[in-house]
């Protein structure tokens, strides 16, 4: 993408942190989190607030307090006509467009399910959502997402919560080139500010990060870490980072460095 802010739909954004609302040990850590990240999105799942327990209201009433944009998600559905239908609950719940599409296909590593995101992000992107899709990094499968309404996609890091940080760098690499003008957001298996860093400096355009937040010692503190991170790795992705050596190359020219001959000193 040309260098600035992040804009999708239409939406301008400041901060390329978004953050998960999952998994935190207290209201206050994720206020804390919230607000030392600089985020101006948070996702949150649609079962947790349908859950029927008294806690899912509270904790409504606690991310509204936040003041930040809301990206609904479906996470937990394993179809794409799940999916749908926890999309259109979520807009009737949250009053809102905008939802991050998850279709699972494997328990183990939470994989998307291409396939059926494919048909979810077709589906509503006809029924006028705004669609942010989990994905993996194959190529093939961002076209059809792509030409099925989504204007942004978002390929996994590693599996979800795994902290494992970019296991194929390679194709990460390969899907930003190969989608230049399109925002790429990595969501998923971020572990460390090093691994947010290392996307930022590829050329993705923001990370979406949960567990690697929720569940450190410290949320907030860990939040503001992956907020530095991110943003000195953007940074150093717009100043053009030098292209690696196989061999050494001196910092110093040697063009008109003085010789002495020491044993006449």
């Amino acid at each position: 993408m040309p260098d600035g802010a992040l804009k999708v739909y239409g939406v301008e954004l400041g901060s390329r942190l978004l953050l998960g609302s999952a998994l935190y040990p207290s209201p206050d850590s994720l206020s804390g989190a919230v607000k030392n990240s600089g985020t101006e999105v948070v996702t949150l799942s649609l079962r947790r607030e349908t859950s029927g327990d008294g806690a899912a209201s509270t904790f409504w009433e606690h991310i509204k307090s936040l003041n930040v944009r809301l990206l609904p998600n479906t996470a937990g559905c394993r179809t794409a006509k799940e999916a749908i239908t926890t999309a259109l609950m979520a807009r009737e719940v949250f009053s809102t467009n905008w939802i991050k599409v998850e279709v699972i296909a494997n328990d183990d590593t939470l994989q998307p399910d291409l396939f059926g995101l494919v048909e979810a992000v077709r589906e509503l992107s006809d029924q006028g959502f705004q669609v942010f899709p989990y994905t993996t990094e194959d190529l093939g499968a961002a076209e059809r997402l792509l030409s099925a309404g989504a204007e942004v996609l978002m390929p996994w890091g590693a599996p979800i919560g795994t902290g494992r940080g970019l296991m194929n760098p390679y194709a990460l690499m390969t899907m930003r080139n190969y989608f230049p003008e399109v925002p790429l957001v990595v969501d998923a298996g971020i572990g460390k500010p090093s691994h947010a860093a290392a996307a930022m400096e590829m050329g993705y355009d923001a990370i979406l990060l949960n567990t690697a937040v929720a569940r450190a010692g410290n949320p907030p503190l860990m939040a503001g870490a992956f907020a530095k991170a991110i943003e000195a790795g953007r940074a150093a992705h717009e100043a053009l980072i030098i292209e690696e050596r196989d061999m050494a190359s001196p910092s110093t020219p040697q063009a008109g460095t003085p010789f002495f001959d020491l044993e006449n000193l």
